[in-house]
């Protein structure tokens, strides 16, 4: 199919309001036989531009018009070799011979979130000045298995970490960890700090130093979905992870922000993570 180049002039947007319009693009592209390879975004001149696998320009404009309303102003046909001689890449290359493809792509990522479980109770029972020392708790027991298993923090939510890892078995590692690691603070403190965690990988947008997309807001979905002291893992982090031993009880669950019921598995975390 040819390639289209698209430009949007959406002065007053959001690099968080581009992502979630990407993400409406990507919900219901299958329909129309469309394809959304990826996006720029200009903040300061409040421009977007798409890149997108189409039959014909007005099919890829259906797709905008459908999903959240900003059609392009302007819509042309490209060359994929003159686009990536520029930019880059746009599509995984194939893998060298015996390694997989899921090594390949630095961009393709897992994102991981923690929230402490009833934190607002926790306030209201033990005051500001305590509940803060509580999170700072928090905060210091992630950011050690984060160090652990390679993360990297990208934001404090105000209840929680959002961290990224390259690797999907490194991720799962580290939220086990963090499970193991509240159970024992528990332990010998008379006032526990109980978490839940979601995860999810793929390729989120990066941009002012944060993250966006579809991966960050399934992972943050999956971890308000979460009871206390439970991992929710999304199905593309149960096929990539490679083992199937840790996760069980999958279950469909209406999630905010996805229009279709979302596949998600519990991670088994009570046997101790292996150093």
């Amino acid at each position: 199919m040819p390639i289209f180049i698209d430009r949007h002039d959406l002065a007053g947007t959001t690099a968080a309001d581009i992502a979630e319009a990407h993400r409406k693009d990507i919900e219901i592209q299958d329909q129309y036989g469309v394809k959304f390879l990826t996006y720029w975004y200009d903040q300061p001149r409040g421009t977007v531009f798409c890149l997108v696998d189409a039959p014909d320009a007005e099919t890829a404009q259906c797709v905008h018009r459908e999903a959240h309303g900003f059609v392009a102003g302007e819509i042309v046909e490209v060359a994929l070799s003159a686009v990536e001689a520029f930019l880059g890449r746009i599509t995984d290359p194939k893998p060298a011979p015996g390694q997989s493809s899921a090594t390949v792509d630095a961009g393709h990522r897992a994102i991981l979130f923690t929230d402490i479980v009833g934190s607002t109770a926790m306030t209201s029972r033990l005051g500001d000045r305590m509940a803060t020392e509580m999170v700072r708790a928090h905060d210091s027991l992630v950011r050690r298995c984060l160090g652990h298993c390679a993360g990297r923090e990208v934001k404090h939510t105000g209840d929680g970490i959002m961290a990224t890892f390259a690797s999907i078995p490194a991720a799962v590692e580290c939220a086990r960890m963090v499970q193991q690691e509240f159970k024992r603070y528990n332990r010998g403190n008379p006032e526990p700090i109980h978490v839940r965690i979601g995860l999810d990988c793929g390729e989120p947008v990066e941009d002012s130093n944060d993250l966006f997309g579809s991966t960050v807001q399934l992972a943050a979905r999956l971890c308000g979905a979460a009871s206390s002291d439970q991992i929710l893992v999304s199905e593309n982090i149960f096929r990539e992870y490679g083992a199937s031993d840790l996760f069980a009880h999958a279950t469909r669950r209406r999630l905010k922000g996805f229009s279709k019921p979302v596949l998600a598995f519990r991670c088994d975390w009570v046997e101790p993570v292996a150093n």
